[in-house]
């Protein structure tokens, strides 16, 4: 006798994505890496992902440098709305100003009695596009950390896995550390 397959409910993740590093493109014209469209579809599709059920919501595709304190809020505010329809918020986001972002959605949580689900960021050292990314490997951490980490705000990067406040990026190790 065979036994029915188990049907699983998927884990229910919202995949923001703001732009970075992480999802900068070569454009062979003018010479630069820019961000002009999003990576995320094609490293998504490269990655078995048993279990869970994927939202993508496009925000921003932005420099971390050139964001604003209303990117920010906006980043927040998203993070938080669709924390209340889903199990799990992961934020893919420019490294260079992902810290402000993680202690801006904290704090706003905090004020509003604490993060009820895992957030977490992740982005990116060099872009997907490159031979050498980092970025396959942060998405994955912040896909899995999203599903076993407590309620709270968090940056997956490097095989590490860091709770907000109180994060910062240390340029010299290319990574993100606790202050």
């Amino acid at each position: 006798m065979t036994a029915a397959p188990v049907s699983v409910i998927p884990f229910r993740i919202a995949l923001i994505s703001t732009g970075g590093t992480i999802e900068k493109t070569y454009d062979e014209l003018g010479g630069v890496l820019s961000n002009k469209v999003s990576v995320l579809d094609m490293l998504l599709a490269t990655l078995e992902l048993r279990g869970v059920s994927i939202d993508r919501v496009p925000l921003l595709n932005k420099d971390s440098l050139e964001m604003v304190d209303a990117d920010h809020d906006l980043i927040a505010d998203t993070a938080e709305i669709m924390s209340r329809n889903h199990d799990g918020v992961v934020i893919v986001h420019g490294t260079d100003r992902l810290a402000a972002t993680g202690d801006r959605i904290h704090e706003r949580l905090t004020t509003k009695g604490g993060a009820k689900k895992a957030i977490v960021l992740t982005g990116a050292m060099r872009p997907y596009e490159m031979r050498r990314t980092d970025a396959t490997q942060n998405v994955t951490e912040a896909l899995l950390a999203v599903q076993i980490c407590a309620p709270g705000v968090y940056v997956a990067m490097h095989n590490r896995v860091l709770q907000f406040p109180g994060v910062i990026k240390d340029p010299r190790q290319g990574t993100f550390v606790k202050a």
